[in-house]
């Protein structure tokens, strides 16, 4: 089909290729051949990119072939790997601006495919990709973070031992991108790999830092997708480390600042959080926090129990908030000075949608209902007590369900029966 290219324009010819994607299993055969013929051709145009309809139907031909081989055989993996990456490394040499977004995506594609390991030679390329000038150029911000928590996935743990004095860096790139309106959420989902799948002890020195510097975001320039991504990481947070490690990291950068983050911006703003897994993140993280927090039930901070539930209850039943102030309407133009490539999603390149909770919680509703089940058997008498003082009854009703569906013993029911004929 390549070999032809002399007779057709060279559009049609790429234009035709992601039809073979109906052929699926059956041209395996023919693959070796076919991406022999695009790794010339890519290596071919990458000295003058200049037909860039074409140069991503080819971009898009090779990452159709990775997912039709890789699914009949994820060991093929690596033939993909030893054609592909002498090309990708004389594009990255000779900073072909062009062609990195496509680059790093087809290297995501390939890196996700491997089992829980990082191959050596993506382990070499894991320092080039920090440098400050691959994160100055716009188009390449997606599929860079994109690589990045490739890398995490795959390999927190031989980075943390391997590349440890690669990890300031790496939050270099997170601080960057926090900076920016536009890329800030970029900047929370490289963050949020890192917490999910770096050690623990890895991370340490660098936690109260990275509060620090959202904290300063937050004062500086609050807008509703810093917030609701803010929401997101500190639930995941949460999850990760546990109720209290989250209360304690907050008051020691200032003391009480655990309730003032509750108080202003996770009960009021919580019903802003969109999206299926980043509301399941949120409804894991505050439960553990109503749950597993002693200072929830003994200090000042006990009178935000009940709101933090109502609100809790709230991002279950009640319609997302999807307002937006208006001075949050105008796009951000950010200093791009000169030339900026643009970002161009691969859709054979596509990732799937990753929940870091996975199966460990299936109904978090029903989580919310055994976790109050333990609270009270543990602090007997105070759940009730702390519901019938100001949760609503709609509330109350939802709640009562979730005790039904959890299948919750005769006696918690009745107690919480109870609290709801003492708010009427």
């Amino acid at each position: 089909m390549v070999s032809v290219s002399r007779q057709l324009p060279k559009q049609h010819l790429l234009e035709a290729i992601p039809l073979f994607s109906l052929l699926q299993e059956s041209i395996v055969p023919y693959i070796p051949t076919l991406i022999g013929q695009l790794t010339h051709k890519l290596l071919l145009v990458s000295k003058n990119p200049s037909k860039p309809h074409f140069n991503h139907y080819l971009f898009e031909s090779l990452c159709l072939s990775v997912r039709i081989t890789c699914k009949a055989n994820p060991t093929t993996v690596s033939s993909f790997e030893e054609a592909l990456f002498p090309v990708f490394t004389e594009i990255l040499q000779n900073d072909v601006q062009e062609f990195l977004p496509y680059v790093f995506q087809v290297m995501s594609l390939l890196l996700e495919i491997h089992s829980n390991s990082i191959p050596s030679s993506y382990m070499a390329l894991f320092p080039h990709l920090l440098q400050p000038v691959l994160w100055e150029r716009t188009g390449n911000i997606p599929p860079l973070v994109r690589l990045l928590q490739a890398y995490l996935e795959k390999g927190g743990a031989s980075i943390a031992a391997s590349a440890a004095d690669k990890i300031p860096g790496l939050l270099g790139v997170f601080q960057k991108l926090i900076a920016s309106k536009a890329n800030d959420h970029q900047g929370f989902y490289l963050l949020n790999s890192i917490i999910e799948n770096m050690p623990p002890e890895s991370i340490n020195q660098y936690r109260k830092q990275i509060f620090i510097l959202l904290f300063q975001r937050l004062q500086s320039s609050k807008t509703t997708k810093f917030i609701k991504s803010f929401l997101v990481f500190i639930n995941l947070y949460c999850v990760k480390y546990g109720a209290i490690a989250l209360q304690e990291i907050f008051d020691s950068i200032q003391p009480k600042m655990f309730g003032m983050v509750l108080e202003k911006i996770i009960i009021p703003e919580v019903q802003k959080v969109s999206g299926a897994i980043e509301k399941k993140i949120c409804a894991v993280g505050i439960t553990k926090v109503l749950t597993e927090c002693p200072a929830m039930m003994d200090t000042e901070y006990t009178k935000l129990w009940t709101p933090l539930l109502q609100a809790l209850i709230g991002l279950f039943e009640l319609p997302e908030d999807d307002s937006i102030p208006d001075d949050e309407h105008f796009i951000d133009i950010e200093d791009t000075p000169g030339y900026q490539t643009a970002f161009s999603q691969l859709a054979f390149a596509g990732k799937k949608e990753h929940d870091p909770i996975g199966d460990a919680v299936g109904n978090p509703k029903i989580l919310l209902a055994q976790s109050l089940h333990k609270l009270s058997t543990a602090c007997p008498g105070r759940v009730p007590s702390m519901l019938s003082t100001s949760l609503n009854a709609e509330a109350l009703q939802y709640l009562q369900g979730y005790l039904q569906a959890a299948s919750m013993s005769f006696i918690l029911k009745c107690l919480f029966f109870q609290s709801l004929l003492r708010l009427k």
